[in-house]
C-alpha cells in the first residue's frame, strides 16, 4: 500500500473531530528548530521543515542533564500505525505524523537523528516506561486524561481526533456506537478507547490485546467484530487493506493527543510547548508532509498550560 493512497483515505474524517484552535506565544532558551528562510531544511518542499538547535540552555530539567550526558536521546513511539506512527519491516524507515512531531522536539533539544533511539511501546506500558526513565518522552496518538496526569505530565496537545470504528467490509450490522450491543470490541490495553468501551457500553465484551495492529489482524479472521481507536488511526489500516475493512459512523469521543514526559518536569514541558507555540510554520509542514492528502484545512490546537 502505497504512503499517498495511506493518506488518501484518511480525508474521510470527519472536520468536526479535528477541533483545533489558534496558538499563542512564548520562548524557551536556544533555538526551537525552526525552518530556514525557504521553509524547511534548505527546501522548501523538505520531508524534515526543522532544523537542529544549537547551544541549547534548559535550566531545571533533569530529562535534559540525563540526554545531554547520554549524548543520546530515547523517545517512545508507535511503529504499527500507518500515516501517525509506523515502522516498515523490510526497510525499517519510520514515517507518520507523530514520529516526525517526535523528531521535531528532539532536533529542537539539539538532537539529530543519528542521536535518536526509537522504541515502540505498548499503549498499556506507556506511563510506567516514563515513570522508570526507559524512554526520555512519549509522542505516540498518547490521549492526556487526568488519570495519566497523575504518574506523568503532557506537553500540548499537538492534534485532536475522536474515537472512531472499524469493522469488516461485508459487515452490515454495525452503523455507529449505537450498534455494539453483543459485540466482540477490540482495542488495546490500557487505551482510553477500550477504557471508554468497558465504562459506557455494557452490552459489548471488550477484548484488550497489547497492539491495535493485533486487533485488527482478529478482525479479519472473525474473531472480534470491531476495532475501536481514534479515527485517524483506523483510517490508515482500512487503507491498508480495503477489500476487507472499512471505517463506519462518525467520532464519538474527543481524544486530545499529547506528548507524555515524566512528572514534575516543568521545565522541558514549558519548552515543548514553547516550541508548538512559536513554531506554527513546522508543524504546519510536518502535518502536510505525512497527512495533507487528506485535503482538510486545519490549524494547530492551542497548548494547554
Amino acid at each position: 500500500m502505497s504512503k499517498a493512497r495511506i493518506l488518501a483515505a484518511l480525508g474521510g474524517i470527519a472536520i468536526a473531530a479535528i477541533a483545533l484552535t489558534g496558538c499563542n506565544s512564548g520562548s524557551p532558551t536556544g533555538s526551537t528548530g525552526g525552518t530556514d528562510s525557504t521553509g524547511g531544511a534548505g527546501d522548501g518542499a523538505s520531508s524534515t521543515p526543522w532544523t537542529v538547535a544549537t547551544d541549547v540552555k534548559l535550566e531545571g530539567s533533569p530529562t535534559f542533564d540525563k540526554i545531554t550526558k547520554a549524548d543520546k536521546i530515547v523517545i517512545g513511539v508507535k511503529e504499527d500505525q500507518p500515516g501517525l506512527g509506523y515502522k516498515d519491516a523490510a526497510t525499517g524507515d519510520r514515517t507518520g505524523f507523530d514520529v516526525d512531531i517526535a523528531r521535531w522536539i528532539a532536533a529542537s533539544l539539539g538532537f539529530d537523528e543519528d542521536k535518536i533511539e526509537f522504541k515502540a511501546i505498548p499503549s498499556a506500558n506507556r506511563e510506567q516506561s516514563l515513570v522508570n526513565g526507559d524512554i526520555d518522552y512519549y509522542v505516540g496518538t498518547y490521549s492526556i486524561t487526568d488519570k495519566r496526569k497523575e504518574q506523568i505530565d503532557f506537553a500540548g496537545p499537538y492534534f485532536i481526533t475522536g474515537q472512531g470504528l472499524l469493522v469488516r467490509k461485508d459487515d452490515d450490522t454495525i452503523k455507529s456506537e449505537k450498534d455494539l450491543d453483543g459485540k466482540k470490541v477490540c482495542s488495546a490495553t490500557g487505551s482510553t478507547p477500550l477504557q471508554n468501551i468497558e465504562a459506557n457500553f455494557p452490552g459489548a465484551t471488550a477484548v484488550g490485546l497489547d497492539l491495535y495492529s493485533a486487533c485488527v489482524d482478529q478482525l479479519i479472521d472473525k474473531t472480534v467484530d470491531v476495532v475501536t481507536t481514534d479515527q485517524a488511526i483506523l483510517l490508515g489500516y482500512a487503507a491498508q487493506d480495503p477489500d476487507e475493512l472499512k471505517v463506519v459512523g462518525e467520532p464519538f469521543t474527543t481524544e486530545k493527543y499529547g506528548v507524555g514526559l515524566p512528572k514534575g518536569d516543568s521545565a522541558l514541558k514549558d519548552f515543548v510547548n514553547t516550541m508548538f507555540t512559536e513554531g506554527h510554520d513546522v508543524w504546519q509542514k510536518i502535518y502536510d508532509n505525512n497527512l495533507g492528502a487528506t485535503g482538510l484545512t486545519v490549524e494547530q490546537p492551542k497548548v494547554e498550560e
